[in-house]
């Protein structure tokens, strides 16, 4: 198979590209994969970090300001239309495959001139723009929501098969649960939550934590949890400098561990209690995965504020709670967590209830629709 794949800017678009592109060299190792993206995002490294060839047009999506820079860029967006033309000619792919975002709508935008065959996966609950612009068009949907069948009422065909995610289930045991809580520092009486707001940190998130430890720690009230709390590297000095002009030391304190980033998080979502985090996508379905009670806090200035969708579809089906992002303040948080800390039983039926949300087989799913959408254009 010779495959193109859209995915540009942000790791919840280029990450399921990523997965979709492994997988098809899992299956027919002999296949030849590139990847379309721009020269600004993190697809400049992450997908030659994977062994793929990264093409890039000058592409900068469409805005509905009327300022001169944002009506050039509009100009040169429609104008990389005709780079992607060249390249899918050059290339020859035998399907494109868009992960969203508005690369996705200028490289499935030439395949389409071109009449090369074209999928788009999309990960969020409500589909993106150029999700719903192409979708007239393409062979197929494939949404990573069931939620978001009904959202794309001009598509030809949508398919649920959920979202591709690198984190794993470990399926551990009570034992062996206490075992990584105590390597990892951790008292196993008490609840672990894991908090984090991508890999930047989140900015409101980090004020409510900062919040909680100064209470904490001058002795106005006490937290029956323990706590790993990620503020992202660009966040760690300022929450460092902060704490220690309240003679709080950020490396010594009681029952929460300050870290500028968390690279095992597969691991620590698998033993945490429960997680207080952003609702992007993919993270939202790495807690689906693990089966782990959340606490959705969404980005506010997400496009079409598809992060509280994410969020609220969870919480409908009673696997979490949220608090909006304008919404959140130490106290607010401190208390949704020990409300849901203190009620072990709750805790699990929730845990329950987001695992159910879970998609199985997904990337199988995905491959299998790819597959299908290459051989029916060949029996054309």
């Amino acid at each position: 198979m010779k495959a193109v794949i859209a995915a540009a800017q942000t790791g919840g678009h280029i990450n399921p590209g990523l997965a979709i592109a492994n997988k098809i060299k899992s299956e027919e190792p002999d296949s030849e994969i590139i990847f379309i993206g721009t020269d600004s995002g993190l697809e400049t490294d992450l997908v030659p970090r994977e062994g793929y060839e990264l093409k890039t047009v000058n592409c900068y999506g469409l805005s509905r300001s009327f300022k001169l820079s944002t009506i050039k860029k509009g100009i040169q967006t429609l104008h990389s239309v005709s780079e992607a033309k060249k390249i899918l000619r050059e290339f020859n792919p035998d399907v494109v495959i868009g992960t969203g975002g508005f690369i996705t709508w200028v490289v499935c935008k030439a395949a389409q001139k071109l009449h090369i065959p074209y999928l788009v996966h999309e990960s969020n609950v409500l589909p993106g723009k150029a999700t719903q612009w192409v979708s007239k068009k393409a062979d197929k949907i494939l949404v990573g929501f069931e939620e978001s069948k009904d959202r794309l009422p001009k598509a030809k065909k949508v398919v649920f098969t959920g979202n591709p995610t690198k984190v794993v289930k470990l399926d551990l045991t009570e034992q062996e649960i206490e075992d990584k809580k105590k390597e990892n520092g951790y008292d196993v009486e008490k609840p672990l939550v894991l908090v984090f707001g991508g890999s930047q940190g989140a900015k409101n998130i980090n004020k409510a934590m900062v919040g909680i430890i100064k209470s904490t720690v001058n002795g106005d009230s006490t937290i029956p949890y323990q706590v790993m709390w990620a503020v992202g590297p660009k966040n760690y000095d300022g929450v460092k400098e902060e704490l220690e002009a309240n003679k709080i030391d950020v490396e010594n304190i009681k029952d929460i561990r300050v870290l500028p980033y968390i690279y095992n998080m597969g691991e620590m979502m698998n033993i945490a209690d429960m997680v207080v985090c952003r609702s992007g996508a993919m993270t939202v379905t790495e807690t689906e995965k693990i089966g782990v009670p959340a606490i959705f806090i969404p980005y506010p200035f997400a496009a079409e504020n598809h992060q509280e969708f994410n969020a609220r579809t969870v919480e409908k089906q009673g696997g979490a709670r949220v608090i909006l992002d304008d919404e959140i303040t130490p106290m607010v948080l401190n208390s949704m967590i020990c409300e849901m800390v203190s009620d072990k039983e709750k805790l699990q039926t929730m845990a329950k209830s987001i695992a159910a949300m879970s998609a199985s087989n997904v990337e199988d799913n995905i491959y299998n629709e790819v597959k299908d959408t290459v051989l029916q254009n060949i029996e054309k």
